[in-house]
């Protein structure tokens, strides 16, 4: 993959981050309006996933003259469970929202959340989110809330930091306590682990304190960010269980109100918000890899056992999300069918 040869040359991921960064001269021109702020609402800290929406900030502003701001709150404008419902009640314009903290709020995007769906690059992973975002039920879904969605923050896949024994084989998670949030954690009770849904910002504590043996984030940006590594032992290297939705949504009213002008800044942008994640996450497994690896035992498993706990945690899994969204009036199917369908279309262009 091209972004792995980037990630094994620090000059080149550096000079594609400058490139990613640096405004196009396609761009240069001030874009004229009113003064509009914005509230973006977050949580957490800067990180690598928080990166596409500080560009978007950073260029909205330059373009505008300051005249459109943009002001990313971390956990200042509300926490990960209830962000939806203040961007519902126009208490934030747009927020960063993870269906996993409040699945009951958007079920159907929790199609996303499935663990091990065919997300094998960055490239697939938006083709998927961006048809995903365009189907007219999850549009209706989001409606309900008065939002409307923006651009996927992808995440990479997840893997485990634990404390302990380390599980050396996959048997070995059973009666493991672990964070891990939608799908994952129903592949993981599957495996005989005790999955449980820790906001990140609560997760150090826990693991520092035992009521977490193992925790699951996106690597390895996210295990970075909340410092699992200063108290875990071991570190999965390869399992690749699957990912969560994480998009950014917009209030519906606030978007209406915004003058056409800026509302194209916005637009345009889009692309690019993939482009600085994908550089972001390559800089971030640069830096914590090598740090990882001072401090944790790397755990890798066999072709045959990733088989074994892809048929135990996958197909179940998506069976009983079909059957439950089904008998919610979701069609269910036709969405599942249309992750797959989608990123078999761009696995082979």
């Amino acid at each position: 993959m091209e972004e792995e040869k980037i990630m094994r040359h620090p000059r080149l991921a550096l000079l594609a981050m400058i490139t990613l960064l640096a405004p196009a001269a396609a761009w240069a021109q001030t874009v004229d309006g009113p003064k509009v702020d914005w509230k973006y609402a977050t949580w957490g800290k800067p990180r690598a996933i928080t990166a596409g929406v500080e560009a978007l900030a950073k260029h909205v502003g330059e373009r505008t003259g300051g005249k459109f701001n943009i002001t990313i709150g971390y956990g200042t404008f509300g926490g990960e469970r209830e962000v939806l419902d203040i961007l519902s009640a126009g208490g934030v314009q747009a927020s960063m929202i993870c269906t996993s903290y409040h699945p009951d709020k958007s079920p159907a995007y929790t199609a996303l959340d499935l663990p091990f769906l065919p997300l094998p690059d960055f490239e697939t992973q938006w083709a998927v989110y961006e048809a995903f975002h365009a189907h007219p039920y999850i549009v209706q879904e989001f409606g309900r809330w008065n939002a409307m969605l923006y651009a996927a923050n992808m995440l990479p896949q997840y893997e485990f930091v634990g404390k302990g024994t380390p599980p050396r084989k996959l048997a070995d998670f059973k009666g493991m306590r672990v964070r891990a949030l939608g799908g994952l954690g129903d592949a993981m009770r599957n495996m005989g682990a005790v999955p449980t849904s820790v906001p990140p910002t609560e997760v150090y504590t826990s693991m520092e304190r035992g009521t977490v043996d193992a925790v699951s984030f996106p690597t390895t940006y996210a295990h970075a960010s909340y410092k699992t590594y200063e108290i875990g032992t071991w570190y999965t290297t390869n399992l690749a269980p699957g990912t969560v939705a994480c998009p950014s949504v917009f209030n519906k009213n606030a978007w209406a109100q915004l003058p056409p002008q800026y509302q194209k800044l916005i637009t345009d942008f889009r692309p690019r918000v993939k482009d600085v994640l994908v550089a972001a996450y390559q800089q971030a497994d640069e830096k914590n890899i090598p740090l990882f690896k001072k401090k944790l035992m790397f755990i890798s498993y066999t072709p045959a056992e990733l088989a074994e706990f892809r048929k135990l945690g996958a197909q179940p899994v998506w069976d009983k999300w079909v059957a439950e969204m089904t008998a919610k009036g979701i069609p269910a199917k036709e969405l599942l069918q249309l992750i797959f369908d989608t990123s078999a279309k761009a696995q082979k262009k």
